[in-house]
């Protein structure tokens, strides 16, 4: 996301490049370059993680469009055998408003295939996942075909545990569509480079849940209900009730805050 390589990176731009390293808390690295995931560690010591106060707002939000369909399967890979269609891999990490990573979020992507159409009636090109503990995510798919009336994009729905969900879009840049597609956000642009015959993407996402420079807030209990609980470790096909509702298990999992069935149409069914 940092669109000014000329300027000193971000707090969240040295932050992904500590993770990225393998440190768990960012160095001084004023005068990296923008891309600051491919930075080497400095061998000097980290520091504590500061307040995210550099301009990192939220992601901004977008329209969901008419293609979303829940339930989708559980894969970090969209591809299938024989998918025709320029390979893809997005990689990237979701953040806090301190620049802390948030693991554990729910990342839904769904989009065009090659010819520009959605499968409405199936899950080609749709799968979620959950962004692991130091907040990173990887999705493999394809480059999108266009349709008319749009730019090339994905869509994305993000969640973090307890707290809304988080509708937007992802652009590629240099698209001449860019220019008149009227739902077109630059600050929603990947960064793109070519990688051996296909194309390697990262975004940063920053949601809006607060945090602190210190360990991130501590769960939220969710309201009451039923025969769900936190800290459950739930299979497919089963099924709890919550408040007056039945619900059935779409995909296995352990429970957490924020992941109550009416709220995680990806792993749970009403009924």
């Amino acid at each position: 996301m940092e669109r000014h390589p000329s300027r000193h990176p971000s707090r969240k731009a040295v932050l992904r490049a500590a993770l990225a390293a393998g440190v768990t808390a960012p160095a001084v690295l004023m005068g990296v370059p923008a891309l600051a995931r491919t930075v080497a560690p400095t061998g000097t010591a980290p520091e504590p993680t500061p307040a995210c106060d550099d301009g990192d707002d939220p992601t901004p939000p977008q329209m969901e469009g008419p293609y979303f369909k829940p339930n989708s399967p559980r894969r970090t890979s969209l591809l299938e055998p024989g998918t025709p269609g320029t390979r893809l891999t997005v990689t990237g990490y979701v953040f806090g408003l301190a620049c802390r990573p948030l693991s554990g979020v729910l990342l839904d992507f769904w989009q065009a295939d090659v010819n520009g159409a959605y499968d409405n009636a199936g899950f080609r090109f749709r799968g979620h996942q959950f962004t692991g503990a130091d907040g990173s995510f990887t999705l493999t798919t394809i480059v999108p075909g266009l349709y008319p009336g749009r730019t090339r994009h994905l869509h994305v729905k993000a969640q973090a545990p307890g707290r809304p969900v988080l509708t937007t879009q992802l652009y590629f840049p240099g698209e001449p569509r860019n220019n008149t597609d009227p739902l077109f956000d630059a600050r929603l642009l990947m960064t793109v480079r070519d990688a051996g015959g296909g194309s390697q993407a990262a975004f940063d996402f920053v949601l809006n849940v607060p945090q602190t420079p210190g360990p991130g807030p501590g769960p939220t209990p969710p309201p009451g209900g039923g025969g769900w609980a936190v800290g459950t470790a739930y299979r497919p096909g089963d099924r709890v009730t919550y408040g007056t509702g039945a619900y059935t298990c779409l995909q296995g999992h352990t429970a957490q805050p924020g992941w109550e069935p009416p709220k995680a149409p990806a792993l749970w069914r009403a009924g």
